[in-house]
């Protein structure tokens, strides 16, 4: 029966990968002495850096997408247009019905 998959809190990611950072020691090294594989931190270290990059904020959890400030703004007014067009070819329709009642 396989073991069921370990899941890290965003804020052991980041603690994780400041050591990384600031210790000088290696990887390998650091994820032995938290008990999580090697290659975990080092995806993390690498996703923390790419997300930097482009100013997304990192580790947001899971099946949350990292967006940056612009990017959610801009899904908030995408959605608040789609509603003002759902509205407004509800009253288009709404005017029709009662122009032919006339």
């Amino acid at each position: 029966m396989p073991t069921p998959k370990q899941v890290y809190s965003a804020q052991f990611k980041q603690e994780a990968v400041q050591l990384v950072r600031t210790s000088g020691k290696s990887c390998a090294e650091i994820a032995r002495n938290l008990g999580v594989p090697a290659h975990y931190l080092v995806r993390w270290k690498k996703q923390q850096e790419q997300h930097e990059q482009v100013g997304r904020p990192v580790f947001t959890g899971r099946g949350k997408a990292a967006l940056s400030a612009q990017e959610a703004e801009l899904r908030e007014l995408r959605k608040e247009l789609e509603i003002a067009r759902q509205e407004r070819d509800i009253l288009k329709k709404a005017l029709g019905y009662f122009a032919r009642q006339i």
